[in-house]
């Protein structure tokens, strides 16, 4: 079954200007994501999406196809996630399965894709994809309404202890895959049949801010990543 790895990076960045290319541990942040693609057991082809051609050429610089340049109506701020791997899709109509690799989740390893892949393959899914456990329970948390009263999230009685409380998971944002035609039709990853893969807390950051930022850097320099 062809496999290809799709990673988008679109050249607008808010929150960290040009995040898709700034230097992480001596690497492009959108570099740690090829490399682990490129030395995985399952995956057949790595290509990168983007708008950008200072993107394009460092992507390829690390090994990844580039085939072409998304067009700007699939990279703007409102666009919607899966607008640019349906596009991608469009042009590589023998894929069977798509695994999608956000750059911003850079302490994934290869074992997590393959392990995500085999997950797929020997539950024969339609789609996967990677979660954590959460350090937050739905039960501890509250709606804080104008009069500044708090209003429980969930009709759950509050516990006392955490250990009383059944594990809670979050999608990380790490790894998400799924057969092709099945997610032309349902046009999201998410669906009643889809699958969660557990990933440990430690590879699990998803950068999204600057303190984000600092604590992927801080765990690499710890793991002399």
């Amino acid at each position: 079954m062809s496999i290809l790895a799709l990673i988008p990076a679109r050249g607008g960045s808010k929150g960290i200007p040009r995040k898709n290319i700034k230097e992480l541990c001596g690497k492009p942040l959108i570099a740690w994501s090829i490399e682990v693609a490129l030395n995985a057991d399952f995956v057949d082809q790595v290509v990168v999406s983007t708008d950008d051609e200072e993107i394009a050429e460092i992507a390829l610089d690390y090994g990844a196809e580039v085939p072409f340049l998304r067009p700007s109506e699939f990279a703007k701020d409102e666009t919607p996630g899966i607008a640019p791997i349906l596009h991608a899709l469009e042009l590589f109509p023998e894929v069977e399965q798509i695994l999608l690799l956000q750059p911003t989740s850079p302490l994934r390893i290869s074992e997590d894709i393959d392990g995500i892949v085999q997950m797929s393959l020997e539950r024969k899914a339609s789609s996967v994809v990677s979660i954590c456990e959460s350090p937050k329970h739905p039960n501890w948390m509250f709606f804080c309404g104008e009069d500044k009263k708090l209003y429980p999230f969930t009709d759950a009685p509050i516990a006392t202890r955490r250990q009383d409380l059944p594990k809670v998971y979050s999608v990380n944002g790490a790894l998400y895959i799924a057969k092709t035609k099945w997610l032309k039709q349902n046009q999201s990853f998410f669906a009643l049949e889809t699958l969660g893969y557990l990933m440990p807390a430690e590879r699990s950051t998803d950068i999204d801010t600057p303190l984000d930022w600092e604590l992927v850097e801080f765990l690499m320099n710890k793991n002399n990543v």
